[in-house]
């Protein structure tokens, strides 16, 4: 069985419940904090890729940061896109979850669930 692997910022709360309904489930996994351990652009893009999703879907759309660089302007590529957000990882929604050949944004928490 493929060990699940969450991405999350530790202070957020939708991570520590995402953390906790697997620890609950018994399964391995192991939680990184992107913000010790940066994404790589390409790690990025695959994960994005996997769970199916496009860039703009884990934007953080809230942000200030989003606000002040004009993010809301679709003009700038994927690539840009994801430059910014291994840049400035309070762009990236959270948390991404990774389970062998799987990946998803575990919001709501409850999502995760799918891949127990």
């Amino acid at each position: 069985m493929a060990e699940i692997t969450i991405y999350q910022k530790p202070t957020c709360s939708t991570c520590r419940e995402a953390v906790r309904l697997v620890r609950e489930s018994g399964q391995p996994f192991k939680a990184i904090n992107y913000y010790e351990q940066p994404f790589t652009k390409s790690q990025l893009k695959t994960l994005v890729k996997k769970a199916g999703l496009a860039v703009r879907d884990v934007l953080r759309t809230k942000e200030d940061l989003y606000k002040s660089l004009k993010l809301s302007d679709h003009t700038m590529s994927d690539d840009d896109l994801l430059d910014l957000m291994v840049k400035h990882p309070d762009l990236i929604q959270r948390p991404l979850v990774e389970k062998g050949d799987q990946a998803m944004l575990a919001r709501p928490a409850e999502t995760i669930t799918k891949l127990l």
